[in-house]
């Protein structure tokens, strides 16, 4: 799982980050498959792109990139998160051309406007179009904006917060789960 602090888990125990919670989910339901959490604290879709080569020396059967959160952040050009992303995704596919790509959808947030926001929410569906992946809904659907559900820092998700992350990440990344092993079981 490609990430930012988000997939990191900032400020929490590594074992309440949501891909380990992931982890927990799948092995209880008998999907055997090895989560690695690649989040890295602060970086843009420029360092996501610079340090996909070296994420994917290993194999990968799926590969969830959430990327493009601290962009927003700082009010970086969309067009550039836009390009980073497609060239992102085009490093996969040519490392791992079998690997299905899941793209989080992430938002900016209010402050920088309703027109660079509304780009910002848009780029994500456009580019999973442009590349043939697949989008999944915002990762911090139910948690961004609750404080209870977040820490201090008012960004990153608790332990409680983590939870939904983990669910929101799993209704789209538990299909693709269930069919690759369905594939990996008959063939």
């Amino acid at each position: 799982m490609v990430g930012t602090s988000l997939t990191a888990g900032l400020g929490l125990d590594p074992e309440d980050a949501y891909p380990a919670l992931l982890q927990r989910k799948a092995d209880s339901v008998g999907l055997h498959f090895d989560f690695v959490n690649a989040g890295l604290s602060g970086e843009t879709s420029a360092g996501a792109l610079r340090r996909v080569d070296w994420l994917l020396r290993g194999p990968a059967d799926v590969v969830v990139i959430e990327t493009g959160a601290n962009d927003g952040l700082r009010g970086l050009n969309v067009d550039s998160t836009r390009a980073n992303l497609r060239a992102l995704i085009g490093k996969v596919k040519a490392a791992r051309p079998s690997a299905r790509i899941l793209l989080a959808q992430m938002e900016a947030p209010p402050n920088l406007g309703a027109k660079y926001t509304a780009a910002f929410r848009a780029m994500y569906q456009d580019v999973a179009r442009e590349t043939g992946v697949s989008v999944m809904p915002f990762l911090l659907e139910g948690v961004a904006g609750v404080t209870r559900l977040n820490q201090g820092d008012g960004i990153h998700p608790n332990e409680e917060g983590e939870q939904i992350v983990a669910s929101n990440v799993w209704r789209a990344l538990e299909p693709v789960l269930r069919e690759l092993d369905g594939v990996a079981s008959s063939g």
